[in-house]
């Protein structure tokens, strides 16, 4: 029955996506056949509405904020949110729930794939916004702990392996040299890569930027996260919670592709997001799942150009 069933929204799909690629069609199909399935939770979601979901998930961080605490959230408001079930260091993502297990130590990219108990499963051309709640990230962890005289301008990169590759969507450090000194005088500008010891790993390796040292010795009026993290540790339950505190604080970002834009998007303002390559680009989901995260602005950049443009316009 399962094939019949692929077969025929293989069929939809290039009925309705004639110009999307083959080997993305799948993606489209996937996500088809994942809100067909939510049919059968009609009577639990929606008439006797018992605590019964578990949301379970360790796959790739951005589609966990896209995706997977979106759903979660809608199913606590619902009142259907049994458990969620998750990696270490997650609890304050999900706030929300009253039954939060950290279960895992590793994240897995493809442990998501055949798993269409979530409407939204993966990367689409578009999507189900029936059960995906906008999650108050923002409005849960704003305080007066992280503020500055300046309004903060949080730079939030990555340095990885993508595809089995070289590093692709990254802030060198000639282009974060040119943005400070740009910016530092009327923005306080948090400087933000999460390192192994801060985060748990997936199938990405880390590589090193080698900019920390040069952020102390040419811009040392950078706050850098990793170091309020050691002199806040004490009042911190791990580094994801001091990201949301700092971030919460924050309407100017500038992040790249992956987990660190999407994170970035949760907290409204505007986000200038540097993706040269991914399918995020190509199914223009910076139109459409990340500006729907908090409401933020999303501007993506393409090429470093395309960042000191949109500074030159929101910033």
């Amino acid at each position: 029955m399962r094939s019949l069933i692929f077969s025929i929204l293989s069929l939809v799909t290039l009925l309705k996506y004639p110009s999307i690629k083959k080997s993305y069609r799948y993606f489209i199909r996937d996500n088809y056949y994942s809100r067909l399935l939510q049919t059968k939770y009609l009577i639990k979601d929606y008439i006797l509405k018992e605590k019964y979901k578990i949301v379970d998930y360790y796959g790739e961080f951005q589609q966990e904020l896209s995706f997977i605490l979106p759903f979660a959230y809608w199913h606590h408001l619902n009142g259907t949110l049994k458990q969620t079930v998750s990696c270490k260091n997650t609890k304050e993502f999900y706030f929300f729930s009253d039954n939060h297990e950290e279960r895992y130590s590793e994240r897995d990219a493809v442990s998501n794939y055949g798993n269409f108990e979530v409407p939204n499963m993966t990367h689409n051309i578009s999507f189900s916004y029936a059960k995906w709640t906008r999650v108050p990230l923002k409005e849960r962890y704003q305080n007066t702990t992280f503020l500055y005289d300046k309004p903060l301008l949080v730079i939030a990169n990555k340095y990885n392996v993508e595809w089995d590759e070289s590093p692709v969507n990254f802030l060198s450090i000639a282009l974060l040299n040119k943005i400070i000194s740009k910016y530092k005088n009327k923005y306080q500008i948090v400087y933000n890569r999460p390192l192994y010891a801060h985060i748990v790993p997936d199938n990405s390796e880390i590589l090193d930027l080698n900019e920390y040292k040069w952020l102390q010795e040419t811009h040392p009026e950078v706050i850098v996260l990793k170091d309020l993290y050691k002199r806040h540790s004490a009042s911190l339950k791990n580094f994801n919670h001091l990201q949301l505190l700092v971030y919460a604080n924050c309407s100017h970002f500038i992040s790249v592709h992956g987990g660190t834009a999407a994170l970035a998007s949760y907290f409204g303002g505007t986000n200038i997001i540097l993706s040269k390559k991914g399918i995020e680009q190509y199914f223009q989901e910076y139109s459409t799942i990340f500006p729907a995260l908090s409401g933020a602005t999303i501007l993506h950049a393409k090429t470093e150009a395309d960042i000191f443009r949109y500074l030159e316009e929101h910033f």
